[in-house]
C-alpha cells in the first residue's frame, strides 16, 4: 500500500478503533460485549499459537542453555581453580605438618642430650667436594656453622660438617665410605669405630675382640676431643650382624643406622656441645618384646580306650 492521504486517514480509524474497543473490554469486566469474539479467536488461534510456541521454545532454551553453559562453565573453572588451590594448600600443609614433626622430633632429641643445635633445611644432595654422600644445608658462617660440627636429626647421627659458605654448608653423611665416627655399646660401653658403606650397614669394629655382642645392642657416638667434630651419646644404630670371633684383636658388627639417609629434609647442627656426656639417655626407648603364644594341648581318653595296667582283649 502506497502511502497516500486516504491510507494514512484509515490507519488513524483503525487505531481509534482499537482504542474504543479495548476500554469497552475493560469497562465491560466478565460481561465484555466483545467477550465471546475474544473466546472465538483464541478457539481459533490457540492451537496455532502452542504450535509455534513448541517449535520455538526449544530454540529459546537451546539459547537459554548456551548462556547458563557459558555460566557454569564459568562456575566450574572457578571451582576447579579454588580446588587447584586447596590441593596445594592440603599439600603444602601435609608437607608442613610432616617439617613439625620432624622439627618436634629432633627438639626432643636435642633436649634429652642437651645439645644447643642450629635447625636447617636440606636444599639438595650430591657429591660436593667429591664425597658421594653429601647435603647442602640452608645454614653456614653467618649463622655460627664452622666445620666438624655434629649434624643429627629426631633419629640420630646424619654426619659432620665439612664445608662452610656464606649461607650454607655441606655435610658428609655418616653412610659415606669416607665416614668414620667413634662409637660406645650401650650398657657394656665398649668401644669402637663405625665406618660407612653406602647403601649397606654401617661396619663396626670393636677394639675388644672378645666383646659380648648380640644382635638388637645398640650404639651411640662416643664423642671427640673439644667435641669436634663429634659431640658424645648421639644415637648411631642397631647391631644387625655380628661376625664370628676368630681370635683377632678386634671385632666386627655390622649395624643398621638409625637415619634414613634417603629421606633427609630438616636436620640440627649442634653449636653447642653438652656439659656432660648423655650417655644412653637419648637412645629411643625399646620396643616391648612381643609374647610368644603358649598352645597346651590336653587329651581325652575316649571310652574304648583300655585302663593303665590292662591289656585290651581282641574280640
Amino acid at each position: 500500500m502506497r502511502d497516500t492521504r486516504e491510507s494514512r486517514l484509515l490507519l488513524v480509524l483503525l487505531i481509534a478503533v482499537a482504542f474504543a474497543l479495548i476500554t469497552v473490554d475493560i469497562r465491560g469486566g466478565e460481561d465484555s460485549p466483545v467477550d465471546g469474539a475474544r473466546r472465538g479467536a483464541a478457539a481459533v488461534f490457540g492451537p496455532i499459537e502452542d504450535s509455534v510456541s513448541t517449535a520455538v521454545n526449544p530454540v529459546g532454551n537451546a539459547v537459554s542453555a548456551v548462556r547458563d553453559s557459558g555460566e557454569r562453565h564459568d562456575r566450574l573453572a572457578v571451582l576447579e581453580k579454588e580446588n587447584t588451590a586447596l590441593k596445594a594448600r592440603l599439600g603444602s600443609d601435609d608437607r608442613n605438618s610432616s617439617r613439625l614433626k620432624q622439627l618436634d622430633k629432633m627438639l626432643k632429641t636435642a633436649g634429652e642430650g642437651q645439645y644447643g643445635i642450629k635447625g636447617a633445611e636440606v636444599i639438595a644432595i650430591g657429591a660436593a667436594q667429591g664425597f658421594s654422600w653429601t647435603i647442602t644445608v640452608d645454614v653456614g658462617a653467618n649463622d655460627g656453622i664452622q666445620r666438624d660440627m655434629t649434624v643429627l636429626n629426631g633419629d640420630g647421627l646424619v654426619g659432620r660438617v665439612t664445608t662452610v659458605g656464606p649461607n650454607t654448608a655441606t655435610v658428609l653423611l655418616a653412610n659415606d665410605p669416607d665416614f668414620t665416627v667413634g662409637t660406645r655399646m650401650e650398657a657394656t660401653d665398649e668401644l669402637g669405630f663405625a665406618s660407612g658403606q653406602g647403601d649397606r650397614p654401617l661396619r663396626v669394629e670393636l677394639l675388644n675382640g672378645k666383646a659380648d655382642v648380640k644382635k638388637g645392642d645398640r650404639l651411640v657416638t662416643f664423642g671427640s676431643q673439644a667435641d669436634k667434630p663429634f659431640v658424645p651419646g648421639v644415637p648411631v644404630g642397631v647391631v644387625s650382624r655380628v661376625d664370628p670371633s676368630g681370635g683377632d684383636l678386634t671385632r666386627t658388627l655390622y649395624v643398621t643406622p638409625y637415619v634414613s639417609f634417603t629421606k633427609l629434609d630438616i636436620v640440627g647442627v649442634v653449636v653447642q656441645a653438652p656439659k656432660k656426656d648423655p650417655r644412653d639417655t637419648v637412645l629411643p626407648a625399646k620396643p616391648k618384646p612381643t609374647p610368644t603364644p603358649t598352645v597346651t594341648v590336653t587329651v581325652t581318653p575316649s571310652a574304648n580306650a583300655p585302663v593303665d595296667g590292662e591289656i585290651q582283649q581282641e574280640q
